[in-house]
């Protein structure tokens, strides 16, 4: 599929068909969301993996009972991770401490910012990551659907997450057991000025 077609199928899809996605579908996915754009490259997220029926179920009240929560094959929980410092150290590491005028900017950036405002960059840049799951799947040849409707503090508490990293998007994946409907957007002229 062209990417232009990707886009113009992809939908919130609103209910599975509980079919599990071949894992090496789902392997194809964790290396596209892998490969996601971040700023200066650091990666602010982690993404709990979960396609057990009993988490999923546990989780489905903390997200308003929504169907897909329980129907999907595999749900993804984007965590924004606030330990930037870490992210810079393993940047750092990677380069073989080659980049250091790199690093010391990334650092200057970090130290800058107060933990608020850490969790609302890394917030940010894990949609860059959501952008690729979304897509990645319908280009894969099955369905997701990004959601905010969810309690991030009892999804944290359920998953037992450490404090750094805050859930942010949730993007149940599998096969669609619904039909989209038609796509609305706004007109061009009313998006670009």
């Amino acid at each position: 599929m062209e990417f232009k077609e990707i886009v113009q199928k992809r939908y919130a899809t609103k209910s599975f068909d509980g079919k599990t996605v071949p894992q090496e579908k789902i392997d194809e996915l964790f290396e596209i969301i892998r490969l996601s754009a971040s700023s200066f490259n650091l990666q602010p997220w982690k993404i709990k993996v979960i396609h057990d029926k009993e988490t999923k179920e546990k989780l489905a009240p903390a997200s308003w009972n929504q169907p897909q929560i329980a129907s999907c094959s595999h749900l993804l929980v984007f965590c924004a991770d606030t330990n930037i410092k870490e992210n810079i150290a393993k940047i750092d590491k990677m380069t073989g401490g080659n980049a250091k005028e790199y690093v010391k900017m990334m650092e200057d950036f970090e130290a800058k910012m107060p933990a608020d405002k850490k969790l609302s960059w890394a917030q940010r840049q894990v949609y860059l990551a959501v952008g690729n799951a979304i897509n990645g799947a319908k280009s894969l040849g099955f369905d997701s659907c990004p959601m905010e409707g969810f309690n991030p503090e009892e999804y944290a508490k359920i998953l037992k997450l450490p404090k750094n990293l805050v859930p942010t998007t949730v993007v149940p994946v599998g096969y669609a057991s619904d039909t989209p409907r038609p796509k609305m957007r706004f007109a061009k002229k009313e998006v670009f000025i």
